[in-house]
């Protein structure tokens, strides 16, 4: 049985609306936050996982496995950075403790925009932001989504400044198979994988094509309105991996190296 991951917000529903389903007993889905998956994939304890595409560049045995994924062309909503100074006197930022590629993001606008290293400090999941001692949060996933409690001076949308600042798309997230590792059952033959594309592509065209479903039945979870919801998933996300996204990993992969985010030895994506 192939062991699945898949992280455990909103923006991930569309991608898994029939995965269990369509794996039967071949496969095994848990959800967990994305840097949870990063780590279980790195130790073994998964085998494919929908992880940060900063981490598929730290890992020096994975193969991507399919063309599903979390990408945006321009206004995200999920990520933002609030700024209680103005951003370019930014000097002490929290980080959400789910986040890995937002963190790298946010690090590579800061210094190519402003020429700001930060000092950094975590953002637990059970800490209320107004709570952090920080000049600004980088907050992801559900919680980023709500309007922000306490008072900013500037809040950016990273999906829309990324994409002005570059032209070009972000991927969040892949999904990323461990192809190489210590152990015997942490390798999957291509076949398999193969087959394992086509599975993943076919959820992600599932749950694209029943959308309203998905808004309708997650809404009243995490609080917002079912044609938010709907909005998100159509306008704000993208779940293929094309010709733009490829390009898009490829500068994040390269702005990344530049700032020692990533190994000299991280693998080209194009």
């Amino acid at each position: 049985m192939i062991r699945i991951g898949a992280v455990s917000y909103l923006n991930t529903k569309p991608l898994i609306h029939s995965l269990q389903s369509r794996l039967g007993s071949r496969g095994e889905l848990t959800l967990a936050l994305p840097s949870v998956l990063a780590d279980d994939l790195h130790c073994g304890r998964l085998d494919v996982a929908l992880i940060p595409s900063v981490e598929y560049f730290r890992g020096s045995d994975y193969r991507v496995v399919s063309d599903a994924a979390i990408a945006c062309r321009g206004p995200v909503w999920s990520v933002r950075l609030l700024s209680r100074v103005p951003v370019p006197t930014i000097r002490r930022l929290a980080l959400d403790e789910g986040s890995r590629t937002s963190a790298a993001m946010v690090g590579i606008l800061l210094r190519e925009m402003y020429g700001l290293s930060p000092e950094t400090v975590p953002l637990a999941m059970d800490q209320s932001p107004e709570a952090v001692d920080a000049d600004a949060i980088l907050m992801i996933g559900d919680r980023a989504m709500h309007p922000a409690r306490g008072v900013y001076r500037e809040i950016w949308d990273l999906g829309d400044r990324w994409c002005r600042w570059t032209e070009l798309p972000f991927v969040f997230a892949m999904w990323v198979a461990r192809t190489n590792g210590s152990s015997a059952e942490s390798r999957i033959p291509s076949q398999e994988l193969d087959e394992l594309a086509v599975i993943l592509e076919a959820s992600r065209d599932d749950g694209l094509a029943n959308l309203e479903w998905i808004a309708q039945n997650e809404s009243a979870t995490h609080g917002l309105t079912k044609e938010d919801v709907h909005r998100y998933f159509a306008e704000n996300l993208h779940f293929r991996l094309g010709p733009g996204e490829l390009l898009g990993l490829e500068a994040f992969r390269s702005k990344a190296l530049a700032l020692g985010l990533i190994p000299e030895h991280a693998p080209s994506i194009v």
